[in-house]
């Protein structure tokens, strides 16, 4: 059995698989809240605290221990490479702590002066990153609003918009879940790649839409199977684009922005071509009596 055979006859089958993500995901952010009261870990960039950046190759073994013992607090440590290398050419290492104080700390443990040429700190302030982080709610929120509307004047129908939206918060919901299995701290640059994921998915969940239940040239199956070949091609050149992004940047912030994103756009294959593309099949049929 061909592979569109097999997609065609089991559509409905596959639906089973977001709804178990999206159960799981609920059950992994609302585990996160009670433990937390957060969906998410956040950085400094977020919470408040200090950024330091060093470079030397000395022993970094006791810094961390010995920084714990010191604030009282848990610190994120992060060793720079060169590409293609394994030897440390420096360390970024982060805490909730005063950036002269923790400046001071890092060079009597490790007997180093510190200086501009080899190293660099970054404090934010816990109520102004507290306030990033509300202000980048908000602009998810007005994201799915706009979006929303947008989606709506576009299709004109209430549950084809509806359909579309469902990739936008199943693209989030299942992503917010991912990143918090892996540990990963989002940063102000990490709640930008979520608003990007969220674009990409209503983007090709419009393209399934427009070309299933806007155009008439050919059945169903025909227009859904074009679709899924455009949508596909556009998601793999995308996804190498941002392999051989971060692989190659020896930048924090970068690697995150493109591991959430790449995360986004597994996700969003999911979600769009088993789900979505069964209830707009579904839906399409319904209302136009097509076969």
């Amino acid at each position: 059995m061909k592979i569109t055979e097999f997609y065609f006859k089991n559509q409905k089958k596959l639906t089973i698989i977001p709804l178990i993500l999206i159960i799981l995901s609920v059950i992994i952010l609302t585990n996160s809240y009670i433990q937390t009261g957060d969906i998410m870990k956040k950085d400094v960039t977020l919470t408040g605290g200090a950024t330091a950046t060093i470079y030397t190759d000395k022993d970094t073994s006791n810094l961390i221990p010995e920084l714990e013992k010191r604030f009282n607090t848990d610190f994120v440590f992060r060793k720079l490479t060169d590409f293609g290398s394994d030897k440390q050419k420096g360390f970024s290492i982060e805490g909730k702590v005063d950036s002269m104080e923790f400046k001071n700390a890092i060079s009597e443990i490790m007997g180093l002066e510190l200086t501009s040429e080899n190293s660099s700190f970054e404090e934010t302030g816990s109520s102004l990153g507290s306030s990033f982080y509300k202000q980048m709610i908000i602009a998810i929120l007005f994201a799915f609003l706009f979006m929303g509307i947008v989606v709506f004047i576009t299709f004109r129908n209430p549950i084809a918009s509806l359909i579309v939206l469902f990739s936008g918060v199943f693209d989030m919901l299942v992503n917010l879940a991912i990143i918090n299995l892996l540990g990963i701290r989002v940063s102000t640059a990490g709640i930008s790649a979520l608003l990007l994921i969220i674009g990409y998915g209503i983007d090709t969940d419009i393209l399934l839409t427009t070309k299933v239940f806007k155009r008439r040239e050919g059945s169903i199956n025909e227009r859904t199977l074009a679709s899924i070949k455009t949508g596909l091609t556009m998601t793999a050149t995308t996804m190498v684009a941002l392999l051989f992004g971060y692989f190659l940047s020896s930048s924090f912030v970068i690697k995150e922005m493109f591991l959430i994103i790449m995360i986004g756009l597994i996700i969003d294959v999911i979600g769009t071509y088993s789900v979505n593309s069964y209830l707009i099949n579904w839906y399409t049929r319904k209302k136009f009596k097509d076969e």
